[in-house]
């Protein structure tokens, strides 16, 4: 039997969740990263493929938001810069034990700074930002009512 491996799809709402190619490969529109071959039954994380994901699923509200090409990414840890609708700056550490604020400016990282992980930037951003929570609701309510007029037509 072959063996198998894992893959973290990020969702619009944070949902993660894993799921087996075999079962990838009948939804439409998925392709597998070239990236990701020969790695056959571990579970390879790269940092700053995770971040860029971060970055996409919630740059609609914030005014600001990047991976840092100043930090040091590696396969366990990776910075994210990111400024709030508010206008304020803040440098974000990625690791497998999630998201936690290192500094209040672009690309500073405060050793001395002992801030709480959240599991998602979600959870992360709805703490540090008001306005991110205005927008995520309002993206979420559009995207609800067009589903409505999908349903009706």
């Amino acid at each position: 039997m072959p063996a198998t491996r894992k893959l973290r799809v990020h969702g619009f709402c944070g949902m993660e969740t894993d799921y087996n190619p075999l079962e990838l490969s009948s939804m439409s529109g998925f392709e597998e990263s070239s990236e990701l071959n020969g790695f056959e039954g571990t579970d390879v994380k790269d940092m700053r493929l995770e971040a860029e994901a971060v970055v996409n699923d919630v740059l609609f509200a914030v005014n600001n938001m990047f991976v840092s090409k100043n930090l040091r990414c590696a396969d366990d840890v990776a910075y994210i810069n990111v400024e709030t609708k508010e206008g304020n700056r803040y440098c974000l550490e990625l690791t497998e034990a999630g998201l936690r604020v290192v500094g209040y400016a672009f690309d500073q990282v405060d050793d001395h700074l002992q801030t709480p992980y959240h599991e998602t930037v979600y959870s992360l951003l709805d703490m540090l930002s008001p306005a991110y929570r205005e927008a995520f609701g309002n993206a979420l309510l559009q995207r609800l009512e067009a589903l409505k007029k999908d349903g009706q037509s």
